[in-house]
């Protein structure tokens, strides 16, 4: 297939186009930089130029490919407060990937996220959305179902772990350095899903080629690591104390972390290796705190 992907050279899209080349597909890159051009080049994919604000641009890509996925989303200013605004954008970006593909029965694959189900049980594919700022996004693509696209939802886990990662376990690690503290919130047997960047790629790649029409998948190699784990495995390589804050102190001590660090959202991934036949085969999140390679300091 010509896959265009969106969010080609961020943290998980940049595993994406090489597990996609390394299948036998053509991949046209979103690239919003001479920069993001260039890597793709280098990883031998065609770089399309525009950005999720450029819809034409977006469906013109769209319409000339067999398949989309769509990885990106503007974090920058989800991080500054904006998440409606992020989630607008999603939303725009959606509707129209899926009007460029609308009757054609090509696939679709859209992010979303395990974090969206309803907390404090072990969530299924089978569950729909409640909160946070993908919902309306995830609701679209699995209605586009029922306008002639193959789209599905790949719901990546809360850590995409692996070298590199620059998302919440490499901010905890900033934290516990700056406090002297390695901490979790109250007993620390609360859950969050864990897969490898990796493992999470070939899913996606499964997804493209047979997911069917409205589903959705869990990118969820272990349902649920207790943050105790967590925080004991940083504590362990920074040689730091690891303890116990309350649930007041956790706002101060993590920021706008500590909600997700009170959270208990197992979730499985059974119905999606039932589906596409998805087996993760990396290294668990606390084995891979344990290479050393998160706790390696950028060079200035």
């Amino acid at each position: 297939m010509r896959v265009f992907v969106t969010g080609a050279t961020g943290w998980i899209g940049s595993a994406v186009v090489p597990e996609l080349i390394g299948a036998g597909h053509e991949v046209v890159g979103l690239a919003r930089s001479d920069a993001s051009a260039a890597a793709l080049a280098a990883v031998g994919a065609e770089a399309h130029r525009g950005s999720l604000d450029d819809l034409d641009s977006l469906r013109v890509a769209a319409g000339a490919s067999d398949g989309v996925i769509h990885t990106a989303f503007k974090h920058d200013i989800a991080f500054s407060g904006d998440f409606q605004g992020a989630s607008d954008a999603d939303l725009r970006t959606v509707e129209t990937l899926g009007a460029a593909l609308e009757g054609s029965g090509k696939p679709l694959v859209v992010t979303s996220g395990t974090s969206l189900i309803a907390p404090g049980r072990l969530g299924t594919e089978e569950d729909e959305p409640e909160v946070g700022p993908r919902v309306a996004s995830e609701n679209a693509a699995v209605a586009l179902a029922g306008r002639g696209v193959r789209s599905s939802v790949v719901r990546p886990s809360p850590s995409v772990h692996g070298k590199g990662d620059r998302g919440f376990v490499p901010i905890l690690i900033g934290i516990a350095r700056e406090k002297g503290v390695s901490a979790y919130v109250g007993d620390g047997t609360n859950r969050w899903p864990a897969v490898h960047r990796l493992d999470a790629a070939r899913l996606y790649r499964l997804a493209l080629e047979q997911a069917p029409a409205g589903s959705r998948l869990h990118a969820v190699a272990e349902e649920g690591v207790a943050v105790r784990d967590i925080a004991r495995a940083i504590g362990r390589r920074l040689g730091l104390p690891v303890t116990s804050i309350s649930r007041g102190e956790a706002g101060e001590h993590f920021g706008f972390l500590a909600g997700l660090l009170e959270a208990d959202v197992p979730a499985s991934s059974a119905l999606t290796r039932e589906r596409v036949g998805w087996q993760p085969t990396q290294p668990g999140l606390v084995d891979d705190l344990g290479e050393g390679h998160y706790f390696q300091k950028a060079r200035a």
